[in-house]
């Protein structure tokens, strides 16, 4: 089934989306927000998914699915942990400063814990003061959980994911080596996350398998493709081993969300290249850098700026949205007193 949250208070008002995303329903009277939903799923969920079928089948009340008017499903959440599942990603960047990956890194996952009291809509504005901050998209996919015992093996954990969601992972280039050279992890230089409008149960998506999906992760920037790396391919730790290394010493609460990273794909076991130039692109902003800055020693390609917009995207086999569309443009923050 499909999910989504719709703007109203701090953690928005629950609904059914229609599969191909044309339709949705109330789902108040079942659990009123995601995260009630989530508490209480081995008992909403099939609640929800007989009101999903009913939807489908055109004999229940619905009205127009709206994307523009939905939060991130769930707008704040407690927990978001965001892994690095691409090692590719990684390798880039550390040859771009001339450093090679330990070879820990690749039988133990890189995860950090994010910031998730302030999530924004999958249509609203990135907000930043500064253009120097390096303001950057990050697309990745994203698993939501019910409550994870500590210990849970990977095998085990896939039995725990209960949706899945698009992120665009907003960060702050410019503030990240500051923030790492203090060696305490990521704060500032990780603003407020967008995620996809619709949040959708593994089974509805049939190129869902071993905790990945076999599907490419659409990204375009300022109307042009920039992004169309497989999700599966050159994943190194799927989205169950993530939950399992987050869970490894402490049990999960229902609602924590994990992150696959920024997606990330080889170029004939090389370097990734532009789609114009034959290549799947990239996720992010960074990727390119790294690559322009291994191939010519420089930096070419520049951040996000004001008025930039990203956007993010995942179709089915036929070329129907899964998800929904995140599109968020950067906007300039000009101070609390304008809030």
């Amino acid at each position: 089934m499909k999910l989504a949250s719709l703007k109203h208070g701090r953690d928005g008002s629950l609904i059914v989306v229609s599969r191909d995303l044309s339709k949705a329903t109330n789902a108040a009277d079942i659990a009123p927000t995601m995260q009630a939903a989530l508490d209480e799923w081995d008992v909403v969920a099939p609640q929800l998914a007989a009101r999903y079928e009913l939807l489908n089948a055109g004999k229940v009340d619905s009205f127009t699915f709206d994307q523009a008017a939905c939060e991130s499903p769930l707008p704040r959440a407690y927990q978001w942990l965001d892994g690095s599942a691409y090692l590719n990603h990684v390798e880039l960047v550390r040859k771009a400063r001339g450093a090679t990956v330990p070879e820990s890194f690749y039988e133990d996952p890189l995860m950090y814990q994010g910031g998730s009291d302030t999530f924004i809509g999958p249509r609203d504005a990135i907000i930043a003061a500064d253009e120097a901050y390096g303001i950057d998209m990050e697309a990745e996919i994203t698993v939501i959980t019910d409550d994870v015992p500590m210990g849970v093996s990977a095998n085990d954990a896939m039995e725990h994911i209960k949706l899945i969601m698009l992120v665009n992972d907003v960060s702050l280039r410019g503030l990240i080596p500051g923030e790492l050279a203090k060696g305490f992890g990521f704060v500032q230089s990780k603003a407020s996350c967008a995620f996809s409008p619709v949040a959708v149960t593994p089974d509805e998506i049939s190129e869902w398998n071993d905790g990945t999906i076999d599907l490419p992760l659409l990204v375009d920037y300022n109307g042009k493709p920039f992004g169309k790396a497989n999700v599966k391919t050159d994943m190194t730790f799927n989205m169950a081993e993530l939950v399992a290394h987050a869970a490894k010493t402490r049990h999960l609460c229902a609602g924590s969300i994990i992150g696959s990273g920024t997606v990330s794909n080889k170029f004939e076991g090389g370097e990734g290249k532009k789609i114009e130039d034959g290549g799947v692109g990239y996720s992010c902003i960074a990727e390119i850098r790294m690559i322009e800055k291994i191939q010519t020693g420089e930096f070419i390609t520049p951040f996000m700026r004001f008025g930039d917009t990203v956007g993010i995207e995942m179709n089915d086999a036929k070329g129907d949205s899964i998800f929904g569309r995140i599109e968020n443009v950067v906007e300039k923050y000009e101070g609390p007193d304008s809030v």
